[in-house]
């Protein structure tokens, strides 16, 4: 596919949303293959975009819940009309529709995404069932939709990922989540009335953060398999989150969002390149001329 203005000024765009959102996840980014490494941006632009519309900076330009759904349900439409065409005005969805067309994204990943976004609107407590419902679509679906990328980005047709890979995608998107929810429980509950989690005591807390730690085991099990670009930036992020759970765990006051310092994020980064790091090539010894 030959690469037009429009679609470089619309891959810049994606990655300048991430820079500016994550720090933490722009360090992992960095640390793909070229291969991949704009393909997850162009991800990540779309669901941070999506995930503003309801998480804040649409409420803040003075739309309401009403309005906010339409607003998401146009963004999701627009979505899908530019996986099929190959192409949008609006720049994010552009970038996006161009990896999922490559990589093989299908609605099958995008719209279990879009279905939790609007829950967002209309809910704000969850039970186990609804909680395992949400983190599926707002997190499992993206950590598929990156798989779906390191399986695919460049090759002549997109295949279906290893099922271990996909397990281990899934379990990884599902622990990012937990976190987050861990990390910005106050937040959430203090200014948009949500909880996800339902941590009013001790116990309960423990229990998340031991699943959490289960998830993260078996994601970690999975990474060694992965294409070899992609391996250092997941062990990165895998860290990185080992590291908040770990912070969380031994937090005194739940309340407090816990942060890696950027000398530990440093750390993490070099101990997941020298682990992960591809073996080089076998020299070719020349026979000395006679």
């Amino acid at each position: 596919m030959t690469t037009t203005l429009y679609d470089s000024t619309a891959a810049a765009a994606a990655a300048s949303v991430i820079r500016a959102y994550s720090t933490s996840f722009g360090l992992a980014t960095r640390l793909f293959g070229p291969r991949v490494r704009g393909h997850i941006r162009n991800v990540y632009a779309l669901v941070r975009i999506a995930d503003e519309v309801v998480d804040g900076a649409a409420e803040a330009a003075g739309v309401d819940a009403a309005e906010q759904r339409r607003v998401l349900d146009d963004l999701e439409v627009e979505t899908f009309a530019a996986m099929g065409r190959g192409f949008s005005s609006n720049l994010v969805v552009h970038a996006f529709a161009l990896t999922a067309r490559e990589c093989g994204i299908s609605r099958r990943h995008v719209e279990p995404f879009f279905a939790s976004m609007r829950t967002d609107l209309d809910r704000t407590e969850h039970d186990d069932a609804s909680h395992d419902d949400y983190v599926y679509g707002s997190a499992e679906v993206v950590g598929l939709m990156c798989l779906q990328v390191f399986v695919n980005a460049g090759a002549a047709a997109p295949a279906e990922p290893d099922p271990d890979l996909v397990t281990g995608a899934r379990r990884l998107g599902a622990a990012f989540q937990d976190i987050n929810f861990l990390r910005d429980h106050a937040d959430d509950a203090g200014r948009l009335g949500r909880d996800y989690l339902r941590v009013g005591d001790e116990t309960r807390r423990r229990d998340v953060l031991d699943r959490i730690d289960a998830d993260l085991a078996v994601a970690a099990a999975t990474i060694p398999r992965l294409p070899a670009d992609c391996r250092t930036a997941v062990a990165t992020a895998h860290g990185l989150f080992a590291s908040l759970a770990d912070r969380l765990r031994r937090a005194e006051d739940p309340d407090t969002r816990v942060r890696v310092p950027n000398p530990v994020k440093a750390g993490i980064a070099l101990r997941a390149a020298v682990s992960h790091r591809s073996p080089r090539p076998p020299r070719t010894l020349r026979r000395p001329s006679a």
